[in-house]
């Protein structure tokens, strides 16, 4: 025997709350079984995603150094270590030639991990030093930093 489905004042068929649907154990089930494969596949995600930013790094390092390039080219010199790289963004009173900006974006000054990138001039390498502290930010250019020393 068929049963009969009631129906709404719209006409359409409406379903009784008995019929159909998930018990709470069985989503507390589907999610601890979720919870399960996502520990399972998150370290090498994540080592993966450390990899990756590792490699933004050293991209934006370069681009950064480019950067520096032209500002001492019109300037006769690189930024102090205390103008620092906001004299790629904004005019330092001391640089009379200054055609800037020379980054588009104020955020480019800043590494992956977001803290501001390291820089020194004069560099202990060259004309100047340029390096991400990494995942952990270290100043020290050491085994977690993004070893991508730029000097000239």
């Amino acid at each position: 025997m068929q049963r009969a489905r009631a129906r709404s004042i719209s006409g359409a068929p409406s379903f009784n709350s008995g019929e159909g649907g998930f018990t709470l154990l069985e989503l507390m089930i589907v999610i601890a079984i979720l919870g399960l494969l996502a520990s399972l596949a998150a370290p090498p995600l994540l080592r993966y995603l450390d990899s990756s930013k590792s490699g933004t790094a050293k991209v934006e390092i370069q681009s950064l150094g480019a950067a520096l390039d032209l500002y001492a080219f019109e300037n006769g010199r690189y930024p102090t270590t205390q103008e620092g790289l906001k004299a790629l963004l904004e005019k330092p009173s001391s640089a009379p030639h200054w055609h800037g900006p020379y980054l588009k974006r104020p955020e480019m000054i800043s590494d992956p991990w977001g803290k501001i990138f390291f820089y020194r001039a004069p560099g202990h390498h060259g004309a100047y030093d340029l390096y991400s502290g990494g995942a952990d930010g270290s100043s020290d250019p050491g085994d977690n930093a993004v070893k991508e020393l730029r000097s000239w």
